[in-house]
């Protein structure tokens, strides 16, 4: 740091009020100590300290310097711990908790990149209901946590969230993408892949569909992120899902993503957590940054 040796000088200073007393502390000669200051002094056209019989005092130019040494000091010293962190990062791993549309797109194109930079620190990534990735950061089991509704807890901090609703998942030839958006009553003339009772999204489904008094059959129920996404992709088949959930087949031009029109479905939040415990880890906040620049790119 630039001047270090000056600012530590008057921070001991100011802290022993004695020039010989902050030389002992420091195993620096007073008269060094003395002379930097002095040169100060000229340098400033002010007084720093008072020269009192019992020490020295700061002067309120003294004061006001002594604040920006002191904060100075203080970010120096969180940078040298950072740097000191970096150098760590040859090995170890960084662990998130996520779901199961989410690992396969936004998750792993994060963790690729993350990896091309840092290739020494191992990435695991575990698919978990809402509920379970809270508990794994609450416990310590992950670093990092994308979800849809996790629940909120005092010992989670929030780094990134949005409402990303669910819409229409169909492939881009389908009928149906020709519109912008989409009435639901529409969407009864088509096989449907929903939910099962098991994935909190059913609900959202279901209610959605019968507050707009539309009564719909699914041609498919199932559990699966995986296989809704498969089916709509492979068919005249219909999936309800957020566009976070299908980012990498959007990429692909596999699938597309179609709000509803007349009726949209309740709030389906999607957030990036952490613990909110200090020290939670350099590499956590790395792929965090990593995570939300790519949620960044496909919110903008």
């Amino acid at each position: 740091m630039l001047h270090a040796r000056l600012l530590r000088y008057l921070d001991e200073v100011a802290r022993c009020g004695s020039i010989r007393a902050a030389g002992e502390r420091l195993h620096v000669a007073p008269s060094a100590i003395n002379k930097h200051l002095l040169a100060l002094e000229e340098e400033l056209g002010t007084r720093l300290f008072e020269r009192l019989p019992r020490g020295l005092r700061p002067t309120p130019a003294g004061e006001l310097l002594l604040a920006h040494v002191r904060k100075t000091l203080l970010e120096f010293r969180q940078v040298e711990a950072e740097i000191r962190e970096l150098q760590t990062l040859q090995a170890g791993e960084v662990i998130i908790a996520t779901m199961t549309g989410l690992a396969s797109g936004i998750v792993a194109t994060a963790a690729s990149q993350f990896s091309a930079r840092y290739p020494q620190i191992r990435v695991s990534i575990r698919v978990l209901p809402a509920r379970a990735i809270q508990e794994a950061l609450a416990s310590g089991e992950a670093d990092l946590g994308l979800g849809f509704n996790i629940p909120a807890s005092p010992q989670l901090a929030s780094l990134w969230e949005m409402d990303a609703s669910l819409g229409a998942v169909m492939s881009p030839g389908h009928a149906l993408a020709r519109m912008e958006s989409i009435p639901l009553a529409h969407f009864a003339a088509y096989p449907l892949v929903l939910a099962d009772r098991s994935m909190l999204i059913h609900g959202i489904i279901t209610e959605t569909f019968a507050e707009a008094g539309v009564a719909v059959e699914a041609s498919f129920r199932t559990n699966s992120i995986e296989a809704m996404k498969r089916l709509a992709a492979t068919g005249d088949a219909v999936a309800f899902l957020s566009r976070f959930d299908i980012a990498e087949e959007m990429r692909q031009e596999v699938l597309t993503f179609r709000q509803i029109r007349d009726r949209g479905f309740r709030s389906n939040m999607l957030s990036l957590v952490r613990r909110d415990k200090p020290g939670h880890g350099l590499a956590g906040q790395l792929l965090g940054e990593e995570i939300m620049s790519v949620l960044g790119s496909m919110s903008a």
